[in-house]
């Protein structure tokens, strides 16, 4: 299987990992179990993983069907909900991942992936890119960290508070976006300016064609 760590194997190849462990753990728990036998499977086991690998590399067809698509979870700084529900991620796993990648700031994320090994890849706009525009001018005030204020249609007024705001405040700015319901709104948050980002349930997003 090369050099891949196992948190970097595709569902195939992780699943043939554990067959094996299958195989040697029934050949050591029943010592009556001829090991001939035991050997011819991991054999064979061995040989048809080597098979389909070689099949998946010729066969793209093949490949998307042995192995998970990336998964579009954020796209022009909003949350795809349907779509991180489908792969089982929510809302506090995906901003996890975002932290780790040293991004802040969901407004700041063109395009976020889920690749078929778990790891996320972020696509940055292009004004936070390598040479950031706000190295070069001068006089841009500091957004700060981000404080979420509403996580999927859940008002936390403490957060709000910490800023010096209330809710009447969030609501106002809520019904200007035309946004009657904070049931409706997956994720908002506000930086120091009070600058506020929403990301409603309900976003939708024209497919990202990804190929692998």
């Amino acid at each position: 299987m090369g050099k891949r760590s196992i948190g970097e194997l595709p569902i195939f190849d992780f699943l043939v990992v554990l067959t094996l462990g299958s195989v040697v753990g029934a050949d050591i728990a029943d010592p009556n179990i001829n090991h001939v036998h035991t050997i011819g499977a991991i054999i064979s086991i061995a040989i048809l993983q080597k098979i389909i690998v070689r099949w998946k590399i010729r066969n793209r067809t093949i490949g998307r069907l042995l192995t998970f698509e990336p998964t579009l979870v954020v796209h022009n700084g909003k949350f795809l909900v349907e779509n991180m529900k489908k792969i089982n991620y929510s809302i506090d796993n995906v901003l996890q991942m975002l932290r780790q990648k040293d991004v802040f700031h969901v407004a700041d994320v063109q395009l976020a992936f889920i690749e078929s090994n778990g790891e996320l890849s972020v696509k940055l706009i292009s004004p936070k890119e390598h040479v950031r525009t706000e190295h070069v001018l001068t006089n841009v005030p500091e957004s700060g960290i981000e404080i979420p204020v509403i996580l999927e249609g859940n008002l936390y007024v403490d957060a709000l508070e910490y800023q010096g705001l209330n809710e009447a405040w969030l609501r106002q700015k809520l019904l200007q976006e035309k946004i009657a319901n904070v049931h409706d709104v997956f994720y908002a948050s506000i930086n120091s300016q009070n600058e506020l980002h929403i990301s409603l349930k309900t976003e939708q997003s024209n497919s990202v064609p990804i190929y692998h």
